[in-house]
């Protein structure tokens, strides 16, 4: 076993399978946004549609409604490396498949099907993904993992979508065929990646099992009302599904003599880039000492970032405000994820792990296409600004909601009460 020396921030590093899971992992993330990028603006280019762009959204949230708490306890009870690698096959499948449709400009209906395959695919191996990490390093380096995970999630949400802008420019079926090779590459590093493996199967029946997650956030408060403020700010802040109409028709791009395309890639981008920035600060701070406070404050510069933003017509006010979503929507993930692990015993993770991506995935694709239908009834700017708006209130009703959360101090060391 590797020797870890005090303090040694890349600790995680030192461990072969986990390494090997970072790299593959940060391949499918890129791949998946650059693919983002590329079905976003096709669909707009083929059909003029924001509602369209909206339903896109849907199409990719029905599965997470349907397949995420299976696969919470599918990850809790079988070999969590082999769903993580039937998922991939499932999205390589899928991005080939894209890549040939918009090469020959096939039905938009088998693209939106195919979709449909692909998002039921990851669905089912969401949860698992989270909760393998426990099998790559020990305990005592978990925390320090996750980190590094997280980090990677917001570098391949920087370096994803400019990527993406830049290669639709060039060739639209590129985009789906590098995220094919993304996936397929992981696929194969899983190969070689082994660990411990926990057969152990959850007590109680069937439906019992499959529910315990749901029952064991409702019985949390602090859970509950971090997860549920998430849920209904991304639900309403869904402006990202309504760039490609920004990006086109809104923003003033004459002065900068840029494509479309280009500025949507950066446009898609800057929400990551100050995710990354606040994750970096957050690593080096000292922890929070009033978590709760801070959470429902970030929430709300939320809100106020993707107001000015659906104002704006100003490609770098734009970009400045979108910059800002990422950089106060991170404070309230990390507060979110840290409250999970703190709080849910490791036979739980999967199954845990599943009510978050179901009540966080799903708002994120709902949230597009409520945006998408707001934008056909009024318009892209009323539906951006409604949005920020209702997250504002969001704040102040959950603020009087939640007690716990919002005078919750300290992370670290701290637990759940588990009685409502």
């Amino acid at each position: 076993m590797p020797t870890q020396p005090e303090h040694d921030p890349y600790r995680a590093f030192r461990y072969p399978a986990f390494r090997r899971f970072l790299v593959g992992t940060l391949l499918v993330q890129v791949g998946m946004a650059i693919e983002s990028v590329a079905i976003g603006w096709e669909m707009y280019l083929r059909t003029d549609s924001a509602f369209t762009l909206g339903l896109v959204g849907l199409i990719q949230a029905i599965p997470l409604l349907v397949f995420t708490l299976p696969g919470g306890y599918f990850a809790d009870v079988f070999d969590r490396k082999r769903l993580i690698q039937f998922s991939l096959a499932g999205t390589t499948f899928t991005s080939l498949c894209l890549g040939f449709l918009s090469m020959t400009e096939g039905p938009t209906v088998i693209m939106f099907v195919l979709l449909l395959f692909g998002a039921s695919c990851n669905s089912l191996a969401s949860p698992a993904r989270f909760a393998i990490f426990p099998q790559l390093v020990p305990p005592e380096v978990l925390e320090n993992g996750i980190r590094w995970r997280s980090m990677s999630w917001q570098v391949s949400s920087v370096v994803g979508p400019a990527l993406g802008g830049l290669i639709i420019v060039w060739s639209l079926p590129s985009a789906y065929f590098l995220s094919a090779s993304g996936s397929l590459l992981c696929l194969l590093i899983l190969f070689f990646v082994s660990f411990s493996r926990d057969k152990s199967s959850p007590p109680g029946s069937p439906l019992a099992r499959l529910m315990g997650g749901i029952t064991f956030v409702k019985n949390s408060p602090i859970l509950l009302g971090a997860i549920s403020l998430d849920l209904f700010a991304v639900l309403l802040g869904g402006a990202v599904y309504l760039l490609p109409i920004y990006a086109r028709d809104y923003i003033d791009l004459s002065p900068l003599n840029l494509e479309p395309e280009q500025a949507l890639g950066w446009l898609r981008a800057m929400p990551a880039v100050g995710a990354l920035f606040m994750a970096i600060y957050l690593t080096y701070r000292p922890p929070m000492r009033h978590a709760g406070r801070d959470m429902f404050l970030a929430v709300a510069g939320f809100g106020v970032a993707t107001i000015v933003f659906g104002l704006s017509r100003n490609f770098w006010l734009s970009m400045t405000m979108l910059f800002f979503t990422g950089f106060f929507d991170m404070i309230s993930v990390v507060i979110r994820h840290t409250l999970l692990q703190l709080h849910t015993p490791n036979e739980m993770r999967g199954r845990v792990s599943a009510v978050n991506s179901l009540f966080i995935g799903s708002s994120n694709e709902l949230g597009g296409f409520e945006s998408g239908v707001v934008a056909r009834i009024f318009n892209p700017v009323v539906s951006v600004v409604s949005g920020g708006v209702g997250t504002l209130l969001v704040v102040c009703i959950w603020a009087t909601r939640f007690p716990s959360l919002r005078k919750l101090k300290k992370l670290e060391g701290e637990k759940t009460d588990p009685s409502p």
